[in-house]
């Protein structure tokens, strides 16, 4: 382990992809305003980050459509100009809703297929297998948010899932404790087993990322990408 600010954050995130935010303004309980959405991508190319999937909420509770989605990620790819590149994307919940946009092909994929998906903290939905075959009959790899998160989720369990061809997606922030020490258990667990496909950092406000980045997180074996 090592203290962030005592070596150069750019070397650590230089080339970095980013696959989970809620930087697109507005949308979600992510970044509020345009004007804080330039302020974190700012913040992005002093780190040295490459690229970032912008990954609003879909959900019952938050009920965006895609082509919503799109309007607004237009607007934010005008009013930025910098070298971060910017995808859109979003991040599913597995609920009614969800079940309604898969079957209407009505989602928003990362990297054209692969389908970030979350589920409720506490519980699983009430047919977790049936979604996730449903989704991959949809010809897309199902990409499972923050794993390392939901309490009713154990080794076995995440196991299972690889031997299913489920991909994990964790957050950075875990690493650094922001979720408890149970979830940086679980993804230091994860990363050591090297079940990991994708890193983000969730990213809902730029003060609570500028605290995190200042904690210990590894270095090492991270699984950084960088995007072609």
């Amino acid at each position: 382990m090592f203290l962030l600010p005592k070596s150069p954050l750019s070397t650590l995130l230089r080339g970095f992809t980013d696959f989970h935010s809620h930087i697109l303004p507005g949308v979600d309980d992510g970044v509020p305003s345009l004007d804080e959405s330039l302020a974190v991508l700012r913040r992005y190319e002093e780190l040295g980050i490459a690229a970032v999937w912008l990954t609003p909420h879909i959900m019952e509770d938050i009920p965006n459509s895609p082509s919503f989605l799109r309007e607004c990620f237009a607007r934010l790819q005008e009013a930025y100009t910098g070298p971060v590149r910017l995808h859109l994307a979003a991040e599913h919940m597995l609920d009614n809703l969800f079940e309604e946009r898969l079957a209407a092909g009505d989602v928003l994929p990362l990297m054209q297929n692969h389908l970030l998906v979350e589920t409720s903290y506490f519980n699983p939905p009430m047919d977790l297998n049936g979604a996730l075959e449903r989704i991959k009959s949809r010809g897309y790899y199902p990409v499972l948010a923050h794993p390392e998160r939901y309490g009713y989720m154990d080794r076995d369990d995440y196991r299972r899932l690889k031997e299913r061809g489920i991909k994990f997606q964790s957050n950075l922030s875990s690493l650094a404790g922001a979720y408890g020490p149970a979830a940086r258990k679980k993804v230091e667990w994860l990363q050591k087993q090297q079940l990991i496909d994708f890193w983000g950092t969730d990213l809902h406000r730029l003060h609570a990322f500028e605290a995190v980045i200042k904690e210990k997180v590894k270095k090492k074996g991270l699984g950084l990408r960088v995007e072609g």
